[in-house]
């Protein structure tokens, strides 16, 4: 291999580092805007998964570029062997973005005295038919926020073994009801008072007081409710006034 050579091979892998750029922001812009919206970049884990697959492909591709660019080769094998880089890195962000399209987050659930985040793959999907007509789809633009049912007494001891299973009821489509005024008052008698909050993290309180003045309103008429994730920690904020979710706080209040 001459070094003679270098300065195409270079500006080849350059433009095809360019090109990679451009097709991960767009790529960022479905996974972040539509996807998985803040918080649940964070919440569902797709700020770390996106990286982990972008940051693969956009450097992978310049490289074989780099690789198997060389001005000296037939123009018809120059384009072929470009071809088939650009076509295995185009299969492999596809495969990525599919990843990351069943492990969306779907709901954001009300389960009681927390909310719980719930992927697809956590979904009960033979459920669905038995969920209310409009939540019977599972969302692609971002979580819904809905809360749970009660469940019947006779249905504890089954609703019991499924959660031990990790059937948890925001996970089960058959409890699923829509954000409504029920939802509003549960939330309201549920949530806690900020102070409590303040006790658990006193070293983090300047910093929650940051983000409470964000919502533009007292911390009096903010409650907070822990949010069940495998991800990350996130206590949801609650406006007191209406019971409707109005932020998020990156704290563990377990």
């Amino acid at each position: 291999m001459s070094t003679l050579h270098w300065p195409s091979r270079l500006r080849a892998a350059a433009i095809h580092l360019c090109g990679s750029a451009i097709v991960a922001a767009l790529g960022a812009a479905l996974v972040f805007i539509v996807w998985y919206p803040p918080p649940y970049e964070r919440l569902a884990g797709g700020l770390g998964l996106f990286v982990l697959i972008i940051s693969v492909d956009v450097v992978m591709g310049p490289l074989i570029t780099l690789a198997v660019f060389e001005r000296t080769k037939p123009s018809a094998e120059l384009k072929r062997d470009l071809f088939i880089v650009v076509l295995l890195q185009l299969a492999a962000l596809a495969y990525g973005l599919h990843t990351m399209a069943i492990a969306r987050p779907v709901v954001m659930a009300l389960e009681g005295n927390r909310f719980r985040v719930v992927s697809v793959v956590d979904v009960v999907e033979s459920e669905l038919p038995q969920a209310p007509t409009a939540l019977q789809s599972l969302s692609w633009t971002g979580p819904r926020l809905l809360r749970t049912a009660d469940v019947a007494e006779s249905d504890r001891l089954d609703a019991i073994q499924k959660a031990l299973n990790g059937q948890d009821l925001g996970t089960r489509p058959s409890y699923w009801r829509p954000w409504d005024d029920i939802a509003r008052r549960e939330t309201k008698a549920a949530a806690r008072p900020m102070a409590d909050l303040f006790a658990q993290k006193p070293a983090h309180r300047l910093a929650i007081e940051a983000i409470i003045a964000k919502q533009r309103q007292p911390a009096d008429t903010l409650g907070y409710l822990p949010v069940v994730s495998r991800f990350a920690q996130a206590v949801a904020l609650i406006d007191l006034r209406s019971g409707d979710v109005v932020g998020y706080a990156p704290y563990d209040a377990f």
